[in-house]
């Protein structure tokens, strides 16, 4: 009869485990997610703001054996310069960002709080947490550390979808150990 009870014991304790352990992993690829999503705003806004008609100079400056040389134009916005120089920036801005638990689901979402152009945000039922602000800035900067030649490669041209592309296909959990 003891031996029966201690099973039972043995079996809720390791049901408690494994269900914390799994909601816990929940809550680590909701916050990967909800990261690489503000990340992808965020580059989104800034290249936004950048003129349209400003242009670079990329490609080779050497002359060629028949006079010529290998220059083109390409946005600035969208040149790997610019972009690195936003990339380097991005992850600041997470101290803008809020989470939100969804109350059917228990999700976590992470959405701006601040307004970039001064307008009244409703934020009844975003947490304002410096620790929650600190783990999704952590996230993102791990996601462009390693991440960073695809973030450059969707950014470079103009992409339809980039938080699904990016943030589902490359930002897999198994890759954030």
């Amino acid at each position: 009869m003891m031996s029966y009870h201690l099973q039972s014991l043995a079996r809720c304790v390791l049901l408690v485990l494994l269900v914390s352990y799994c909601q816990g992993a929940r809550q680590g690829q909701d916050l990967k997610c909800g990261a690489c999503r503000a990340m992808v705003d965020e580059m989104e806004w800034a290249i936004s703001q950048v003129d349209p008609k400003k242009m670079i100079q990329t490609g080779s400056f050497r002359i060629n054996p028949d006079g010529s040389q290998s220059i083109r134009d390409v946005p600035f916005a969208r040149s790997e310069g610019n972009l690195l120089e936003l990339m380097e920036e991005v992850c600041e801005r997470m101290k803008d960002y809020g989470e939100r638990v969804d109350p059917t689901t228990s999700r976590k979402t992470y959405e701006r709080v601040t307004s970039r152009n001064g307008k009244s945000m409703d934020l009844s039922e975003a947490k304002l947490d410096s620790r929650v602000t600190s783990s999704l800035k952590y996230a993102c900067e791990t996601i462009v550390e390693q991440h960073e030649d695809e973030v450059i490669e969707f950014f470079a041209h103009e992409t339809d979808n980039v938080k699904d592309k990016l943030c589902s296909k490359r930002t897999d959990p198994s890759q954030f150990k």
